[in-house]
């Protein structure tokens, strides 16, 4: 990536920048492979936080699927984490994973249950998982709460092999005017659901899968406490990839446990024959990046205080503007030989493709998805209709709270108090995409479409072809579309 004109001499965020259009031979979106540059290789360059409202099993499971990852956050027992990421294994990297209910469930259990997948529907299934009907919220409209699922199903079911191709699934369901598809193997038990949508996606996606051919996910450990006995754990839980993880990445305690982590990972590897790559943060400057290489980091996440939940920048002053950070950081970890993660401030896609041209191996997305079907939170609704889930910052009274359980009351209260990041707040979900699906068409439809306009039909041909300029204040808000008059 260059400058338009003189690189200047200040910070930039994304806002501040654009991106001018090069010559272009690439005709096609489609013409253009987002594979990952960060080591991972993933098809699709996004990566959920580790943030306790925004990545779980759903969450992990249909980002791997559409070939990015997610990572559980360092706030959940490692035994809990090793039988969330069995689970995320044994789904099926194409068809989605259903909602299921019994026969006995309730509506109201039933309903509640079909707002954490993007799909629309629970399958209803005896105890050999074989497929009785499907409830839909249209089927339960009117039904009192406490009746059951077997009194509002339907029977009428699309029934698919789970071999099956994508674009089969398809044409049987445009043929059947049907709206989504439930596949099951030889012996007639349930493997999966497919809406058109999803055997589209299927075709234009990759799955994120590990050596195994099982769908990928990673896990975040802190740096405190039992370091060996915690990234062994999330090793031997299954980790396709581990994140060691604080608001302050350049700190002695990070390098010893980042130096302990590499230890465990290298004996790990001689036992099994599989490296797991690490990535370390977060920092925002080259010194904090040499220092964490050389400590054991494979990858660095960058990104000091844009996040929507975080306070650091006006509680603290501490901080750097994101885009010159990712841009500081991706030009000295790729003189190594390694990459970074840019870890937060995007809100638009344009953001993601800006952290792409600037060197990010990946990109790092929280608040963002904390408003999805995928997301950990219940769905709530305001006083509006309008549905939403509750996200918090990582470095928040309330996420304090959660990490510190184990310890006294008395610890528990005085950690709470020294925060920095918002402890609840609303994020909507977005009534034309409230799936993290329906984000990452979005997302990647624009990068794909930053690629075609810088001539690049790659990553690497994108980080070294984009041409960047500097904007005011009113040339980014020239930009904005507007969905009415003015």
């Amino acid at each position: 990536m260059h400058f338009l004109d003189q690189r200047p001499a200040y910070d930039l965020t994304y806002n501040d920048v654009f991106m001018v259009p090069s010559r272009s031979s690439v005709i096609s979106r489609l013409d253009v492979d987002l594979t990952s540059t960060d080591g991972l290789a993933t098809p699709t360059p996004l990566v959920a936080a580790n943030m306790t409202a925004v990545s779980g099993r759903r969450m992990a499971e249909t980002m791997a699927r559409r070939g990015g990852l997610a990572i559980f956050p360092q706030d959940i027992p490692s035994d809990v984490v090793a039988a969330s990421i069995a689970k995320v294994k044994a789904a099926s990297p194409v068809f989605d994973t259903a909602v299921t209910v019994s026969l006995h469930s309730t509506v109201g259990e039933t309903l509640s249950l079909i707002a954490k997948r993007a799909h629309g529907v629970a399958v209803v299934i005896d105890a050999d998982r074989r497929v009785l009907g499907l409830v839909s919220p249209q089927d339960a409209s009117g039904a009192d709460r406490f009746a059951q699922a077997k009194d509002v199903m339907t029977s009428d079911v699309t029934i698919v092999d789970a071999a099956m191709s994508p674009s089969d699934v398809f044409a049987l369901l445009s043929e059947h005017h049907q709206k989504i598809a439930v596949a099951v193997d030889g012996d007639g038990r349930l493997v999966g659901v497919m809406t058109p949508k999803g055997a589209l996606r299927s075709a234009i996606y990759s799955p994120a899968l590990d050596h195994e051919g099982r769908l990928r996910a990673g896990v975040a450990v802190g740096i405190n406490g039992d370091i060996p006995a915690k990234v062994r754990a999330a090793l031997e839980g299954g980790a396709d990839v581990l994140v060691m993880d604080t608001a302050h990445g350049h700190q002695e305690k990070m390098v010893s446990a980042l130096s302990q982590a590499r230890e465990v990972r290298d004996e790990f590897a001689t036992e099994t024959g599989r490296t797991v790559l690490i990535v370390a943060g977060n920092v925002v400057t080259k010194g904090g990046c040499i220092d964490l290489i050389d400590a054991g980091a494979d990858i660095l996440k960058v990104g000091v205080g844009p996040g929507a939940m975080c306070t650091t920048r006006m509680q603290t002053g501490v901080g750097r503007p994101q885009f010159s950070a990712v841009l500081e950081c991706a030009e000295e970890a790729r003189g190594r030989g390694k990459s970074i993660w840019a870890d937060g401030g995007v809100r638009h896609p344009r953001d993601v493709a800006l952290a792409l041209a600037a060197g990010a191996g990946s990109v790092m997305i929280g608040s963002w998805f904390a408003g999805t079907h995928e997301s950990t939170g219940d769905q709530l609704v305001d006083h509006q209709g309008r549905a939403y889930k509750e996200s918090f910052g990582m470095a928040s009274a309330r996420a304090v709270r959660q990490r510190t359980r184990e310890q006294s009351a008395f610890e528990r209260a005085r950690a709470a108090m020294f925060e920095e990041g918002i402890s609840s707040s609303r994020m909507y979900l977005d009534p034309r995409r409230p799936g993290v699906e329906d984000l990452l068409d979005w997302i990647t439809s624009g990068v794909r479409s930053s690629c075609t306009y810088a001539g690049a039909r790659s990553l690497p041909e994108f980080a070294e072809r984009a041409v960047v300029g500097i904007q005011s204040g009113s040339g980014y808000e020239e930009g904005r579309p507007l969905d009415q008059s003015w």
